[in-house]
């Protein structure tokens, strides 16, 4: 988890590795993070043999998933950086709007791939495994609120 946090911290503190833009760059860094991600995983799993290939493949669907909701959040964050200078409530009152469904939709994942979890693990482990996935994206949720200001209208 402390290689984790410390990819993280790279990632968010802008260290731009060698990237042509800022799509590449947060590809570059969603993959950082990805691979962090799954040692850390595997780490906290503690998969039998039998449970390591039905988990594996479950998650990578669910991970498929969850990168498409996350599309989402970016786009959330952009339309914020892009209108930070000119905001005015009815921009602000969108954002808030669009954010509360991002978190709907993650919760809803969250949701239906636990109980497709528990279907091939104990549910101690699929608790589990959630539990770790919320403490990732905390860190991740932390760093982002460190980089991004407060909304502040026209």
């Amino acid at each position: 988890m402390k290689k984790l946090f410390f990819a993280i911290t790279l990632i968010f503190m802008g260290t731009q590795l060698i990237a042509q833009s800022d799509n590449d760059y947060l590809e570059l860094a969603r993959g950082v993070l990805n691979v962090e991600k799954k040692a850390a995983i595997t780490e906290v799993m503690q998969l039998t043999d039998v449970e390591s290939q039905p988990f594996w493949n479950l998650y990578n669907e669910y991970q498929g998933k969850l990168y498409l909701i996350q599309n989402k959040r970016i786009d959330i964050i952009s339309d914020f950086i892009e209108n930070f200078e000119t905001l005015n409530n009815e921009k602000a009152d969108e954002l808030w709007s669009n954010s509360m469904a991002y978190s709907q939709e993650i919760l809803k994942l969250k949701k239906s791939y636990y109980k497709k979890f528990k279907k091939i693990l104990p549910a101690g482990k699929a608790a589990r495994f959630f539990q770790a996935e919320n403490k990732i994206e905390a860190l991740i949720n932390a760093q982002i609120a460190i980089e991004i200001p407060l909304i502040e209208t026209k």
